[in-house]
């Protein structure tokens, strides 16, 4: 258990470098190691089966099915969760990053984000409503990271318009500041373009990104 309680703490690491700096490819690539190096202990001596269960549990943490386009994981992942954490006693002991963090908003946010990779648009939809509906209101980064990614799946089933002023709730300070948000916006921006071209979508779009640019 030890080897677990390591992993832990850095990947609690890796959690506030995250909300320290926004999302980088660096962050994401420790995420992978870390659960590519908790299988490979789990795999590895003659360890209790409490132990094999919470190396494996911490490797799926580290690493959200959809991006292997692992469909039934993905849902399977999900349900487990969901069901856990309806099941879980509030009055447990858990660290402070996950208090301030992880609840059904989170857990909506990361089904969104695997639905998404999986190209399965409306249920990102759905999840991204659910997720926008319970987060705090002090998780901004948080509901502009969920506000962009609801407009990427509404746009990739066909609705720019309504794409488009889903993006546009993005605040500007979290559209210029934080590098991720940024970063999907112009990816936003991108995919506007090629599926609407010569819509008054884009126009709209393009002016007001305009309108972040000269605000930062």
């Amino acid at each position: 258990m030890s080897d677990v309680d390591r992993l832990q703490k850095r990947f609690a690491e890796i959690i506030a470098s995250d909300h320290r700096h926004g999302g980088q490819l660096g962050i994401e690539q420790q995420a992978a190691a870390l659960a590519d190096e908790a299988l490979n202990l789990q795999n590895a001596g003659s360890a209790s089966q409490r132990v094999r269960g919470s190396l494996y549990a911490s490797a799926a943490a580290f690493r959200i099915h959809g991006a292997a386009q692992d469909r039934t994981g993905t849902r399977r992942a999900f349900e487990q969760a969901q069901d856990a954490m309806q099941r879980a006693d509030p009055a447990d002991y858990r660290p402070v990053w996950m208090l301030a963090f992880y609840d059904q908003a989170e857990l909506d946010s990361l089904a969104l984000s695997a639905h998404l990779a999986l190209g399965d648009y409306s249920t990102a939809e759905y999840h991204a409503h659910r997720c926008l509906s319970a987060l705090r209101p002090h998780m901004v980064r948080s509901r502009a990271i969920t506000t962009t990614r609801l407009a990427h799946a509404q746009l990739a089933q066909g609705a720019p318009e309504a794409a488009t002023a889903t993006a546009r709730k993005v605040p500007a300070d979290a559209a210029t500041q934080h590098a991720r948000v940024t970063r999907m916006l112009q990816e936003f921006g991108a995919a506007l373009r090629a599926t609407a071209p010569g819509s008054s979508s884009v126009q709209t779009w393009t002016e007001h990104a305009a309108t972040w640019r000269m605000a930062a």
